[in-house]
């Protein structure tokens, strides 16, 4: 078949490909996605049946496939450790992605720095040259000559590296940058894109070197390029937080060798990221001393409990149409809390303006939180304040009852272990914490229950 060029259109969301323009995506329903893209017709680069290599499949039984979590390397910097289930499994593709600034180069750089003392580390940047790159690492310390830097964004060349030398680690900042010259479109395309994850998957799992791809996320907080790219790589780990803040929270999405619940939080320092051991004590840093319209409630991440302080503000409208605003949770969720106050006990809230916040810009959406918000809400509009040595959690129901909520022992321990005298909890929950000692605990049924604590 004569090789020719025409256009194709991918969706940039889902890389969906179609013969013409559409407004609206058929496989993601999204709109205004498509692009237009030169590609080559016929047979891929240009390689016939005859040409290509024919492998022998090997088939094994599933029970003689071993699985030792032993092969796992430890980054030297636990928070990651933590967020990637345990370390770095071998062969693994990860995709780090978040917004401009936020930390993603500095922390697989000093990622660099703890494993170049035993393995050999390749680092590929195609955004910065190697002046760049030695600037930022002496801020960092001191660094081994098993880090070897490689500043390229042909695949071709970066493939042959690879192969030649053979690396325990492979840093690619970032997939965006690379480009193939068998693909006809602009590197950053979809096509290019989905070509690079695909030769770096090949590597990782042909191999077995574990690659870190860094990728760039759009306006709306996902990485840029097709949807399909998050589904090639093993892991996808998200920055989240201001980044004119101190703090960085690093999520797993979507993690194929441990949980998604996992958190990582660090610091923005001089010298690059330092890891946050205590997140709860730094949360409520600079917590305000009796005032009204603050609690601290504990929500749980994976594993490890976290303490938040929840504020709330509640004044008289002075317009027809009450103001609310949810700053670090879910403005539905504030909206329907205040609606079954206003049933359950009466208060009248449909006059007042409303705004909830969570201390410190973390994100939380679990139900625990409902009765925190709740008594924030009612000790802002009552002006009295809340002991700051009391800790409240539980989800809420429409009903106005409190209901039990995972892992009441974590969360009651952590408060203890921080200095709080008494917990708001669940009665559903008393028996599975009835062993804690030194900690008042009370148990509630419903929100009038809690509210009589004000």
């Amino acid at each position: 078949m004569a090789k020719g060029k025409k256009s194709i259109f991918f969706c940039q969301n889902c890389g969906h490909e179609e013969a013409k323009w559409l407004g609206q995506c058929p496989a993601c329903k999204e709109w205004n996605t498509f692009v237009e893209e030169k590609v080559t017709s016929g047979l891929s680069r240009g390689t016939t049946a005859a040409a290509r290599a024919v492998r022998e499949a090997k088939v094994v039984s599933l029970s003689k496939v071993s699985a030792d979590d032993d092969s796992r390397t430890e980054t030297g910097i636990k928070e990651l450790d933590r967020v990637l289930g345990g370390g770095i499994v071998p062969g693994s593709l990860v995709l780090v992605g978040g917004d401009p600034g936020i930390g993603k180069s500095t922390l697989l750089l000093q990622v660099c720095q703890k494993l170049a003392v035993s393995k050999k580390v390749l680092y590929i940047s195609g955004e910065e040259s190697q002046t760049q790159i030695k600037l930022r690492a002496n801020r960092m310390g001191e660094f081994t000559e098993k880090l070897l830097l490689l500043c390229e964004t042909s695949l071709d060349t970066i493939r042959s590296v690879i192969e030649q030398q053979h690396p325990d680690l492979v840093i690619i900042d970032s997939i965006q940058t690379m480009y193939s010259e068998d693909v006809a479109s602009a590197p950053g395309s979809v096509s290019q894109v989905r070509e690079a994850t695909n030769v770096f998957m090949q590597l990782a799992k042909g191999m077995c070197i574990p690659i870190f791809i860094v990728g760039h996320v759009t306006k709306e907080g996902t990485v840029a390029g097709p949807r399909v790219l998050e589904h090639m790589v093993d892991t996808v780990l998200y920055f989240e937080g201001d980044r004119h803040a101190s703090y960085r929270i690093l999520r797993a999405v979507k993690n194929r060798f441990g949980s998604t619940n996992e958190i990582g939080v660090f610091e923005m320092r001089q010298d690059g990221l330092a890891e946050v051991e205590n997140p709860s004590e730094y949360m409520l840093s600079g917590k305000p001393e009796n005032a009204s319209g603050s609690v601290v409630a504990c929500s749980m991440e994976g594993t490890r409990p976290i303490l938040i302080e929840i504020q709330a503000l509640v004044c008289q409208s002075n317009f027809g149409m009450p103001r609310r605003t949810a700053a670090g949770t879910d403005y539905n969720r504030v909206n329907l809390l205040m609606a079954v106050l206003e049933k359950r006990i009466g208060l009248p809230l449909s006059n007042y303006d409303a705004y909830v916040n969570i201390a410190g810009g973390i994100k939380m959406n679990e139900p625990a939180i409902d009765l925190g918000i709740m008594m924030a809400l009612v000790s802002s509009y009552k002006n009295r304040a809340i002991d700051e040595k009391m800790i409240v959690f539980g989800e809420v129901g429409l009903s106005g009852e409190v209901r039990a909520v995972s892992m009441p022992e974590q969360r009651v321990a952590e408060a203890k272990k921080l200095g709080f005298q008494t917990c708001i909890l669940p009665a559903v929950s008393l028996d599975m914490v009835k062993g804690i000692k030194g900690i008042k605990l009370i148990g509630v049924k419903n929100i009038s229950d809690a509210m009589d604590m004000i």
